[in-house]
């Protein structure tokens, strides 16, 4: 069964880190962005139900921007469906790593990718002060 990766966000955050990953990574079939909110007659609703039809035959691996916010909590509603996985806390090391591991682990199971990805991206948020200090300190030892 083939994969498909959603990234949705309020506003354009979705479109933009797609945008940054081809930059990097190069194009990919793989991902397809959902920007929420950005036109006045936007319905979240619609606008899934249009994305589950469209990939019915898929694995989906959907990224949301914000735990608990409106675009997390439609997609919480599909989490029981056969194939769904709901990540939240989209970032851009995250989406590479998705990518890559669908990319070069086409064979194993979706669950094991996306504890692959977390795990290897679970630390890829850094406060860079305290992190240039500790390499400082290192280089003093």
């Amino acid at each position: 069964m083939e994969r498909k990766i959603i990234v949705a966000s309020h506003g354009r955050m979705a479109s933009g880190i797609k945008n940054s990953l081809e930059i990097i990574y190069g194009e990919s079939k793989v991902v397809e962005s959902l920007d929420c909110y950005v036109e006045d007659d936007f319905d979240l609703n619609e606008a899934i139900s249009r994305l589950l039809e469209r990939y019915k035959n898929y694995e989906l691996i959907i990224v949301t921007d914000v735990f608990g916010g409106s675009v997390n909590n439609e997609f919480l509603k599909y989490v029981g469906r056969p194939n769904f996985y709901l990540i939240t806390g989209l970032n851009l090391p995250l989406l590479i790593e998705l990518v890559n591991k669908i990319q070069f682990l086409s064979e194993e199971k979706t669950t094991n990718i996306v504890w692959k990805a977390l795990s290897n991206t679970k630390y890829s948020v850094k406060f860079c002060n305290d992190e240039i200090k500790k390499s400082a300190m290192d280089d003093e030892f």
